[in-house]
Formats: structure tokens, C-alpha cells, sequence
């Protein structure tokens, strides 16, 4: 483990160079062009075999180390948002509204750095290295169920992911057995009322009405409907309904955002909210259209392979500290290739100290590039490892010697 710490150290300003690189040149999700160009031509040169186009606009990249083994799987996503820089450093976006806020750069360039260490022990490799260079994460459906469609999971045995956290402490991993990020659905209502003018509301259906009297009513799905054990959100999060000052429109329309766990409390809430909004119209006598759609599901995490990270996490040079985290409610979709192969995905500490931190999705969002060395020593701690126990546990399976 020490020689590819070692390596990976050598690899650190390559890693920043790189991660830099790609915060210059952001593409948003389902645009990538430059990027996957990018990453694959960087894994062409190291001498791994590429498949381009992967699910669309994917990059998949495959190392075979000198002795036969698993096949673990590394994902790092690499699209950005559509969200104005506003941070000046001298690696600020060049492309204008475009912007890494989210730490994909630095995930793609942890992943590169990794795949070159690793690349130089090769033949010391007990099985091969999968590089699942993602698209699309951003944005629903994802890029990650077209990928694993496209194949890009075949032959895997494991994978392991992680996301930097720019407001947790540089030095910190965070690890979760179970769910560690929820589902992540939308919804979207539209109450058809009976506008007019607003000195004479008895002469209408006032949309607005309804749709006030609807935001009320839909927080009692949470407080009343849901079992206190089960952790779930319902948030109104864009409420239209423009007009002039004196006028009551026709419709207004609402849409937000349903977080969960379980799946039957994520289909409960889905028809709780089409019950509310039909029985709030109907007593106004206002029409209404209802469209609910499911996002990613919830990320679980597998108990071993997170343990085992968790574990490993504590002897790699930097890490300061191993938590086991509360579940998140936002969203990831690196929970669909939990659903078709064993894994886990963990967060790494990233907060900067010379100067203000900001959260994820903020035009001002940056982190600490020590951790991406961090989270590439934690992954291929992992990565070795695995290859190793799960070798051993062949041989004494067929009781080789």
C-alpha cells in the first residue's frame, strides 16, 4: 500500500493540474463533448483499453493488472452546471453560465490520478480496474442508468464512488452502511380556476386560493400520514402565478420536490399528494393536472464494502478522522449501480481554510485540493484491498496452496 500512496503523492500536482484543467472548461449535463475527449485520450496514453460513447456520452476505461482476480469498478462523474462563476482564481470557468460548483472536476481528476498510479504497479495488480467515467449526473434521468444498460458494469464485482463535501473538515471521511443519500422525485400541479378581477373574487375561482389553501394542506402528509419512524420531505419549492396587481389569474401552477428512503413510503407519498390536491380543488370547485416524476432512488449502501472503507480509511495518510454519517436527503445517482453490484460510496472532507466555505451548487463553491489526494489514497486502499481478501478467499474456497 505504501508504494501507491507513494505513486499517488508523485501524481498530486498532476491531480491539481488536472482538476483545474476541467473547472476551466465546464460542460453541463447531456453536452459533453471536450470532457469525455479528454478523459478517454488521458486513458489511451496510460495504455488502457477505452470505449467511448458509453450510454451516450460515457467513458469507460479498463486496466488489467498482471494476475488474474475481480474486477473493481471506480465511478467519478464529470458534468458541471449551468450556474455564473463567481469565484476569482486564475482557473475561474471560461465558459460562460457554465460552472464546476459541484466537484465533479475533482472527482474525474482524482479518478485519473489513481488510474495513472495504478497503472505503474500493474503487473502487480491481483484483478482489473474499472474506470466509470460518468455523464449527466446532475440532471434526471441520470447518466448512470444508460451506462450500466450500455454495459458498463459487465463483469464487475464491486464498485466504489465518493463525493467531496466542501463544508465538512479536509481530513474528515464520512461513511454510511444503508442509504446515505434519499430518492429524489418532483412533482408538478396545475390548478385551473376561473380568473377575474380582484375586486369582485366571488365572481371567480381564485387559483391563488386554492393553491395557498393546497401548501398547507400538503404538510400534513409528513406530519400526519407518514409513520415518525420513516424520514421523508415535501417542499413547495416554485409557487407562478404572475398577474397584474388587480386581476385573479386563471391558474397557478406549483412544483417541488418529494425526498425518501423506503420505497413504499416513496409510492405512499406520490399518491397522497394526487388525493390532496384533487380533494382541496374539488371543495373550491377548481380543476386541476397532477404529474409526479420519480428521480433517482436512494443510495444503499452494502455493510461490508462500507466497512471496509471505513476500516482502510483510518491508516491512509491525511484523513484526520472516519465518521459514520446521517443519511443526506439530497440526491445521487450512483444509487442505480448500487442496484446491480455490491458497493459503497463515501464522502471526503474538503472544507478551505484560507477563506470562506461555500455549499454545493453555489456560484461560489470551491474546496480544498488536498482532498482529492486523500480520496484517491482511500480509493485505492480500497481497491488493493479488495482484490486481495477476495483473491485469499478464492484460494481457501479451493483449497490451493
Amino acid at each position: 500500500m505504501e508504494k501507491l500512496f507513494n505513486l499517488l503523492d508523485e501524481c498530486y500536482q498532476e491531480i491539481v493540474e488536472i482538476r483545474r484543467y476541467l473547472h476551466q472548461h465546464p460542460e453541463i449535463s447531456f453536452e459533453e463533448v471536450h470532457t469525455p475527449e479528454y478523459i478517454a485520450a488521458y486513458h489511451e496514453n496510460l495504455g488502457h483499453e477505452v470505449r467511448r460513447y458509453v450510454g451516450g456520452r460515457g467513458v469507460v476505461a479498463t486496466l488489467r493488472g498482471g494476475k488474474p482476480g475481480p474486477t473493481v469498478a471506480i465511478r467519478a462523474d464529470f458534468d458541471a452546471l449551468p450556474i455564473q462563476e463567481e469565484n476569482e482564481v486564475l482557473y475561474k470557468s471560461k465558459n460562460d453560465g457554465k460552472m464546476h460548483a459541484c466537484g465533479h472536476d475533482g472527482h474525474t481528476a482524482t479518478a485519473l490520478g489513481l488510474a495513472k498510479a495504478l497503472n505503474k504497479i500493474k503487473l502487480d495488480l491481483e484483478g482489473t480496474v474499472v474506470f466509470i467515467h460518468q455523464h449527466a449526473e446532475e440532471l434526471p434521468p441520470g447518466g448512470a442508468i444508460e451506462m450500466i444498460e450500455d454495459g458498463c458494469l459487465d463483469g464487475v464485482d464491486v464498485i466504489f464512488g465518493y463525493h467531496l463535501s466542501s463544508m465538512s473538515p479536509l481530513g474528515e471521511i464520512g461513511y454510511r452502511s444503508g442509504p446515505i443519500t434519499a430518492a429524489a422525485d418532483r412533482f408538478d400541479i396545475k390548478i385551473q380556476g376561473y380568473g377575474g378581477h380582484g375586486s369582485q373574487p366571488h365572481n371567480t375561482i381564485d387559483s391563488i386560493a386554492v393553491g395557498g389553501q393546497l401548501i398547507v394542506n400538503l404538510q400534513q402528509i409528513v406530519s400526519r400520514r407518514i409513520d415518525p419512524l420513516s424520514t421523508a420531505v415535501v417542499s413547495i419549492c416554485s409557487f407562478d402565478a404572475k398577474n397584474p396587481y388587480n386581476i385573479i389569474p386563471d391558474s397557478v401552477t406549483l412544483t417541488g420536490t418529494v425526498r425518501t428512503y423506503d420505497e413504499k413510503v416513496r409510492s405512499s407519498i406520490e399518491k397522497e399528494i394526487e388525493r390532496i390536491v384533487k380533494g382541496t380543488c374539488l371543495a373550491a370547485g377548481a380543476d386541476y393536472s397532477y404529474q409526479y416524476t420519480k428521480g433517482y432512488p436512494a443510495t444503499v449502501n452494502y455493510p461490508e464494502e462500507t466497512q471496509l472503507v471505513a476500516g482502510l480509511a483510518k491508516s491512509v495518510p491525511g484523513v484526520d478522522s472516519v465518521k459514520e454519517y446521517q443519511p443526506a436527503m439530497g440526491g445521487e445517482d450512483f444509487s442505480y449501480y448500487l442496484q446491480h453490484a455490491k458497493g459503497t460510496f463515501f464522502m471526503t472532507g474538503a472544507k478551505i481554510t484560507n477563506g470562506e466555505a461555500y455549499p454545493h451548487h453555489h456560484p461560489k463553491f470551491n474546496f480544498d485540493e488536498k482532498a482529492l489526494l486523500i480520496a484517491a489514497k482511500v480509493l485505492g486502499s480500497a481497491t488493493l484491498t479488495y482484490m486481495k481478501n477476495e483473491v485469499q478467499t478464492t484460494v481457501n474456497q479451493e483449497g490451493i496452496r
